[in-house]
């Protein structure tokens, strides 16, 4: 019976050890639960969503583009492509911006989930985003949040101090972000001033 618990209390320890593998494939194991049941939770959400967008037409290349500001938070405009993916009948256009020494740099994409093959694409998104992680390792940091009660993937890459957001707005604009010499607040503040609630 002593030898049985000290046993038990051993592996006990063992678990509690924070770098233990066990304790880590434990937690992991827990994680992988938790998204799955987000996933699933997520799934019989968006039936309606998506059958919704289905019906949708995507916006126009013109109307993406009348949407694009010549600058945002300083930084002019230096180029942009619309249309990328109309061959598919969705909508989508990129931009980027910089400050006149191009030391900073920010660019935006944006994938119209409307339309048929939009609203496919998008029910793949929501999936990716219904997931919960956060990594960190000496190089970069990586991890869903919730933001203005969206949910978004915030990337940070600690020695360039660049950074990168995705997320989905509205459950129909796919919204992807990048910041050179940006931080994950000040790249916030620039999707921000592009006014992304103007889109549809």
């Amino acid at each position: 019976m002593k030898k049985a618990m000290l046993f038990a209390a051993g592996i006990l320890l063992l678990i509690g050890c924070k770098d233990n593998p066990v304790s880590e494939k434990i937690k992991e194991t827990k994680q992988n639960v938790s998204n799955t049941s987000n996933v699933v939770k997520e799934m019989n959400k968006m039936g309606d969503d998506i059958k919704e967008l289905q019906e949708m037409e995507p916006l126009t290349n013109e109307e993406l583009k009348d949407w694009l500001p010549d600058e945002v938070d300083g930084m002019k405009r230096t180029s942009f492509r619309a249309g990328q993916v109309s061959y598919l009948k969705m909508g989508s256009i990129e931009a980027k911006y910089a400050t006149e020494d191009k030391t900073k740099q920010f660019e935006i994409s944006v994938m119209d989930g409307a339309g048929q093959m939009g609203a496919s694409a998008t029910a793949g998104i929501r999936m990716m985003l219904s997931q919960d992680f956060e990594e960190e390792d000496e190089y970069k940091t990586r991890r869903t949040v919730k933001h203005d009660g969206q949910k978004a993937i915030e990337e940070y890459r600690k020695g360039d101090n660049n950074s990168e957001i995705q997320y989905l707005h509205d459950n129909r604009f796919f919204i992807r972000a990048k910041g050179t010499n940006m931080d994950i607040e000040e790249t916030w503040d620039a999707i921000e001033e592009m006014d992304v609630d103007d889109l549809g």
